[in-house]
This record gives C-alpha cells, structure tokens and sequence, in this order.
C-alpha cells in the first residue's frame, strides 16, 4: 500500500528518479479506483427500458440516475483531479530512471491525438515503462534500485 501512495508524498516532484514498484502500484491503485467508480455508476444506472420510456415521456433521463451513480462520478472526478499532478510527475520520474526527459510524455500525449499512430506510440510506451531503468547514477540522479542510497520513505 505504501507503494500505491507513494506518488502523493511526492506530489509535484519531478525530478530524480521512480522504480518500476512505485509506477506500476500508483497504476494498480487507479485501475482499482476507477474499476470501483464505474462499478458505482453503472449499478445506480436505470434500466435501458426505463431510459427509453424516459425518452418517450420527455422525462429528463438524467433524472433516472440513482445516488450511487452520482457518487460514483463524484469520487471519479475529485479522485481524477487530485491525481492528475502525481501521475504526471510519476510518469516523468520513471522516464528518468531511463535516463529519458520527461518531455517524451508530453510527445506520447500529443500523439495520442491521432487515431493509429497515438495507439502505437501508447503501445511503445508501455513497454518502455516494463523496461528496467539505468543501472548505477544518472543525470536524474541516484539508483533507486542501488541499497547504499537514501530510502525514498525516509
């Protein structure tokens, strides 16, 4: 657990270097929130039925949406909010454990936006990000793998 919150205690902390560990928990912890929320969401959602009889009706279909929807939406958006700096600077933190700038993302990002091409780029960044980082120092700073170096939870 204290892998998954990592990222939090580092916030907006980009630079030195992040180990696969802490990249891949942060990323388990947001599959599992948002598996979470949208589970809250589809199960406070109204039938098919109820929302085509809504339409009929000219009743608001919004209008159907139970509390557990609404609460699902509510966490995704405030969790999604607060995460988005430390995914960012974890992101980064682990391009430099490859002793890659943090720049690539914003490239992988922007790539994105076109159909084909950002869905390669997005594959070929996931393997970088299985990929081991440097062995010893780099420019971004001392192996978070080396056991003679500071304890990130110190």
């Amino acid at each position: 657990m204290e892998w998954m919150l990592l990222p939090y205690k580092r916030y907006a902390d980009f630079s030195g270097r992040s180990r696969r560990m802490e990249y891949w928990m942060f990323t388990l912890l947001s599959v599992i929130v948002s598996v979470v929320c949208l589970a809250l969401i589809f199960g406070g959602m109204p039938s098919m039925e109820n929302l085509a009889t809504a339409e009929q009706t000219g009743a608001d279909p919004f209008a159907e949406m139970g509390t557990l929807s609404w609460i699902g939406i509510a966490i995704i958006v405030v969790w999604g909010l607060g995460s988005i700096i430390p995914s960012i600077a974890v992101t980064v933190r682990r391009l430099h454990d490859q002793n890659y700038t943090g720049w690539i993302y914003l490239g992988v990002v922007l790539l994105g936006l076109i159909p084909l091409i950002g869905t390669l780029a997005q594959l070929a960044f996931l393997v970088v990000m299985c990929l081991p980082g440097t062995k010893g120092p780099n420019k971004y700073g001392p192996d978070p793998l080396d056991p003679s170096s500071a304890s990130v939870f110190e």
